[in-house]
């Protein structure tokens, strides 16, 4: 009987050790980010605060009921006539999967109702409350909500870029390369997930690519254990596994850390084989996170405009 209580208790105490390391999460904000770098990089600033008498800001509206919370975005976008259609753009935060916040990506969703987009910032629940696939699919279903109400956004259902950053950037890519998934049991929808622009900004597009080598801990919490232990979840959650001749046009906008371009090189050899545009930006010098800070956020949005533009406008 003593026997069975040590193993009951150690099971619990190794149980709850194991929900307190899952459930510990550093706080990834745009401060936290400056206070990281600002000793190496002793020239940077952080991104301000940004309002315009242009932009129409409409805030924590929620898009989607789960289980456990109620998944809310941001919706900024430009004051048009009332017959004009704008592109959108999703904009999907990063922080490994486990800690970050649509709040991040505010400023930058501002700057891009300022140039004439509708910029939306979305929040999708992460490996703490829930793991792979349930990312995905929330933000799969931001997109559809977002064409659902098209109408009162101004928005051009045919024109939808997704930006995504850091482990954003990879769910980014993954929206956009699984539209209307059976994978994802979306393939019975009635509104499409379809997008027809991506932006990463310095993402992984492979888990399993030789240069993914450097994914572990934060990866292996989202993805339900190790690669060695769930080696299905690790490549189902891949980018480059689904890219081909449907691929929509794809900018790279990233750091001068290798370890953020994993399997960047060979998606962009299959895009070049299908005649499929795509961009590459690298920031000198960069570190991760270089979006959140000055000088780098600046090239970041221009680079983004420009692109969409083209993509979208010309």
């Amino acid at each position: 009987m003593i026997k069975n209580f040590i193993v009951v208790f150690v099971t619990l105490v190794l149980g709850l050790s194991t929900f307190a390391q899952k459930a510990e999460v550093r706080p990834y904000t745009i401060t936290t980010t400056f206070e990281k770098y600002k000793r190496k990089y002793p020239f940077i600033e952080q991104i301000q605060p940004f309002a315009s008498e242009n932009v129409i800001a409409e805030e924590d509206i929620i898009y989607k009921k789960t289980a456990n919370s109620n998944l809310k975005l941001d919706i900024y976008r430009p004051k048009i006539s009332s017959e004009e259609k704008c592109p959108a753009v999703l904009l999907i935060h990063g922080g490994g999967w486990i800690s970050g916040s649509k709040e991040n990506l505010r400023i930058l969703a501002q700057h891009l109702a300022e140039s004439g987009f509708v910029a939306i910032t979305a929040a999708y629940r992460l490996s703490h409350e829930a793991m792979y696939p349930a990312g995905v699919i929330d933000l799969k279903d931001a997109i559809r909500w977002i064409r659902s109400n098209a109408k009162t956004y101004d928005v051009d259902s045919d024109r939808i870029a997704v930006l995504g950053t850091s482990a954003g950037a990879q769910l980014a890519t993954l929206v956009g390369v699984t539209p209307n998934s059976e994978i994802y049991n979306e393939q019975d929808e009635e509104i499409s997930s379809k997008i027809q622009a991506i932006v990463n900004v310095d993402g992984i597009v492979s888990f399993i690519h030789p240069e993914a080598s450097a994914e572990g801990k934060a990866a292996g919490l989202w993805l339900d254990g190790s690669r060695d232990e769930n080696p299905k979840n690790w490549k189902e959650a891949s980018p480059l596994e689904y890219v081909d001749k449907n691929t929509p046009p794809i900018l790279f906008i990233n750091s001068s850390r290798p370890r953020f371009h994993a399997g960047r090189d060979d998606m962009i050899k299959i895009l070049n084989k299908n005649n499929i545009y795509s961009e590459v930006h690298t920031l000198k010098d960069s570190p991760h996170s270089f979006w959140l800070l000055q000088p780098w956020f600046q090239p970041t949005l221009a680079y983004t405009v420009s692109f969409l533009n083209k993509v979208f406008k010309e």
